[in-house]
């Protein structure tokens, strides 16, 4: 169609090679998207290039719609409501994946950090700019960018800012909340959602305005950017109580004090946002409000702690998950406990929510027995967000949940009976297995019976799961050690071949070294794939930072590879002001660093609140 093979390698080789050798360098001092491009990557990290199949990589970059067709969007964290962070749909690339084909292709520049994981639809028709496949970007300077993810051109489809300086209108200053785990601006920090039956994506902006300070749900049309169903509107919420912030027995919620830092949930036709605190600064609580897609009127509103305090839903960045039937499914961190006593505070537990007319409500809950000590020395439960696993067969549990927490334990629950709290030990759960002595602040990936876990100062490791049950020892384990925070892993297969496990190495942040990704072999994953050090000038990405995403963290400058659709894959970099290592925060973001007392952590559990994810 276009000519000889010959013509192809002449007319485009050049064009090729200087995107590759340039595209570092053009963005070199801002916040950036740098873009692998792989022949057709699916699921977790980074973007690839096909350097052998240069005329492929060619025709993907400027002849995008030759390959359009079967591509896997990716429109909410993790792939989907149940969070498994496996993409299934991959028909490319395959365990022959390596260096010589897979690399860096292209970088665009954004105007803040980008703490919330991109999004990525296909086939997008645009007015007058024809059809794209689209990569959606939202920033910590309050914008949201729609950029062709082939790379047809660097110029932003559209994009929209909330704020409005010579209004008053701007970010929130992170010294406005005390802590610095995100830095030096705060505005849109969950991931977004996109609902694609109506072609509207849902993202929540903080800002602050003439010196009060506000957080809004938008709800914009993906082929224009422009606001939807009325909206955007203010975030709102009250419930009964006597909790800390409350007045005359209500509870309000507090736009300055609550993080918006978990991702968005689109189910049975409700937005739900969920809420933690910006390091640890009092009041604050776990909240989860509710509103109806179609009209963004709120419809539900929830708080995990009342009565008292504490309580965040943060989850490293991993958003509420969901079952068929509609139920929601949240962990929460540290904080005050009573429901066992009849109390309604729910502090480190796993939580089912049903919605009803009246809102969210409490239907099943599990709590370790440890919940005062794990609250009394910061190790929380919710440094994961609940994976729910495929059904189960062979098992008197089929439907089952499965997370971890800063203790270093992974608990699998029973969806339909979570067990509450026992005082004595967990017996009444499925399972506890011990992951790592270092905590878990990775969400665990699924995939054909394996779940993967790396966690910090510890190499990936996959664990079976059979008959209801992960086994006792991982049934392999890769050789590289990552560093604080470990990761969260994604999976890219097709079916049940091909799989590659995709994770990120962040654990650089505080020496200002890169972030790398890291491609194994899923079946057996002492088997590494790829990583990006193995071609370092066309590969390496900037200084990693501990922060954000399924996938990461931060600390002076920033990197994060994101899961993306079939084809692409990005990370993003961001340059970051150095946090002094007192204060170092997960990529959760969320709390100023305490020192736990339990002398079993190892010093660099001094990390105590790191933020979450990535």
């Amino acid at each position: 169609m276009f000519g000889t093979e010959n013509y192809l390698k002449s007319s485009l080789s050049s064009l090729l090679s200087r995107l590759l050798t340039s595209g570092r360098k053009t963005f070199e001092n801002q916040p950036r998207l740098q873009f692998f491009l792989g022949h057709d990557y699916t699921v977790a990290k980074a973007i690839l290039v096909m350097k052998k199949a240069r005329i492929s990589l060619a025709l993907m970059l400027f002849f995008p719609v030759l390959s359009s067709s079967g591509q896997t969007d990716v429109l909410t964290h993790r792939n989907a409501n149940t969070r498994t962070g496996q993409n299934t749909s991959e028909t490319t690339l395959t365990l022959n994946l390596n260096s010589a084909t897979f690399g860096k292709v292209f970088s665009l520049p954004t105007d803040g950090y980008v703490y919330a994981q991109p999004l990525y639809k296909s086939n997008v028709s645009f007015p007058g700019q024809g059809v794209h496949n689209v990569l959606y970007v939202a920033t910590e300077h309050d914008s949201v960018y729609a950029f062709d993810a082939d790379g047809q051109t660097t110029t932003a489809l559209w994009h929209v800012s909330f704020i409005d300086p010579s209004a008053g209108i701007t970010t929130v200053p992170s010294g406005d909340v005390s802590t610095t785990d995100i830095v030096p601006e705060i505005g849109i920090t969950g991931t977004p959602v996109i609902d694609p039956s109506t072609g509207t994506m849902y993202v929540v902006a903080k800002t602050k305005e003439n010196g009060s300070y506000v957080q809004r749900l938008h709800a914009l049309d993906i082929t224009t950017g422009a606001e939807k169903f009325g909206g955007p509107v203010v975030i709102q919420a009250a419930v009964a109580g006597l909790g800390d912030g409350s007045s005359g027995g209500t509870l309000p919620f507090d736009p300055l004090r609550e993080n918006q830092r978990a991702a968005l949930l689109l189910s049975s036709g409700v937005v739900y946002v969920a809420f933690a605190s910006h390091g640890d600064n009092y009041p604050y609580h776990g909240w989860v409000l509710g509103y109806n897609a179609g009209t963004l009127q709120q419809v539900a509103v929830f708080n995990d702690t009342p009565n008292a305090s504490n309580g965040g839903i943060w989850q490293s960045g991993e958003g509420p998950s969901a079952d068929a039937s509609g139920n929601l499914f949240v962990i929460s961190g540290n904080g005050t406990f009573d429901a066992d006593v009849g109390g309604k505070d729910f502090g480190d537990s796993f939580l089912k929510l049903s919605a009803n007319a009246g809102g969210l409500t409490v239907v099943d809950f599990f709590t370790p027995f440890n919940q005062a000590s794990l609250s009394a020395n910061d190790l929380d439960l919710g440094t994961t967000g609940p994976v729910l696993l495929p059904d189960q067969t062979g098992t008197a549990h089929p439907h089952l949940a499965l997370g971890a927490g800063k203790d270093g334990n992974a608990y699998l629950v029973d969806r339909d009976n979570m067990g509450h709290f026992r005082p004595s030990d967990n017996s009444q759960i499925v399972q506890t297995i011990a992951i790592s002595t270092s905590g878990v602040y990775g969400t665990p990936g699924f995939w054909e019976s394996n779940i993967y876990f790396l966690a910090p100062n510890d190499v990936l490791k996959a664990f079976q799961l059979s008959g209801g049950l992960l086994s006792t020892n991982p049934s392999s384990q890769a050789s590289t050690a990552f560093g604080f925070p470990g990761a969260s892993p994604a999976i890219s297969a097709n079916g049940s071949t091909n799989g590659i496990v995709w994770v990120l190495d962040n654990s650089a942040f505080a020496t200002s070294g890169p972030a790398i990704l890291h491609a194994y072999n899923a079946t057996d994953v002492s088997h590494e794939l790829y990583n990006s050090t193995q071609v370092p000038s066309r590969d390496q990405a900037g200084p990693a930072v501990k922060s954000t995403l399924v996938h990461r963290m931060r600390s002076l400058s920033t990197v994060c590879f994101r899961p993306c659709a079939r084809r692409q894959v990005w990370f993003r970099q961001i340059q970051v002001r150095r946090v002094p290592s007192s204060l170092r925060t997960r990529w959760g973001f969320r709390r100023r660093l305490r020192r736990p007392t339990s002398s079993s952590l190892p010093s660099e559990r001094t990390c105590q609140r790191q933020p979450s994810r990535p």
